[in-house]
């Protein structure tokens, strides 16, 4: 039994994530886990539904605890499950909790493939923006999959492959889909910024 805190995005392992705790069966969690050293689970909740995976988390600082009893915590990312039962609230508890399998992660994959990292530079390029990630880090693929610009639903999709070529290959679909887009999107704006100034421009001969 593993206890739940469902929230609208995706977790991924390895990632860090700082929480504003105000609820009070939320509240209830975290004092345990603190207490007792214990893990929860961060389902994704989308489109008002849980649709089944989540990331197991631990709590890693307890930030600040505010007089009415709220709290500014630290959580970290350690592994994907998938939600076998599912019961609202835990028997004598005020939160969630249930039944979770743990996925087994492949690590086919020690290092990024090239083609993704090639992507990745020129969208970050494109968008003269600098993003920090290790090569030397696995799995590569959750490190970058906040970083691309996809939607919660690809996100989410992302978490169920257990795989880890399999995710670098769908962040490499999703990055030969979206590239053409970008590049369109910063001529556009070059235009807009050229729009209303002086221009040099060469005659034309017919």
């Amino acid at each position: 039994m593993l206890p739940l805190f469902p929230l609208n995005l995706v977790v991924y392992p390895g990632e860090k994530l700082n929480l504003h705790i105000f609820e009070l069966r939320y509240r209830q969690l975290i004092d345990e886990c603190l207490e007792e050293n214990k893990t929860f689970g961060i389902p994704a909740f989308l489109n008002d539904r849980l649709p089944g995976y989540g990331t197991e988390v631990e709590v890693v600082a307890l930030h600040k605890r505010y007089d009415d009893g709220r709290m500014d915590i630290s959580t970290r990312g350690l592994r994907v499950f998938q939600i076998d039962t599912f019961n609202n609230p835990m028997e004598d508890k005020l939160y969630a909790g249930g039944e979770v399998i743990y996925t087994s992660e492949s690590t086919d994959l020690d290092s990024p493939l090239p083609e993704l990292t090639k992507l990745l530079d020129q969208l970050y390029n494109l968008l003269s923006i600098t993003v920090e990630y290790q090569v030397e880090v696995a799995p590569f693929s959750f490190q970058v999959a906040h970083k691309v610009g996809m939607s919660l639903d690809d996100e989410y999709e992302l978490l169920t492959i257990p795989q880890e070529s399999e995710r670098q290959l769908f962040l490499i679909q999703h990055l030969r889909k979206v590239l053409p887009v970008v590049a369109d999107m910063e001529q556009t704006k070059a235009r807009i910024r050229l729009n209303g100034h002086f221009k040099n421009l060469d005659p034309l001969n017919f």
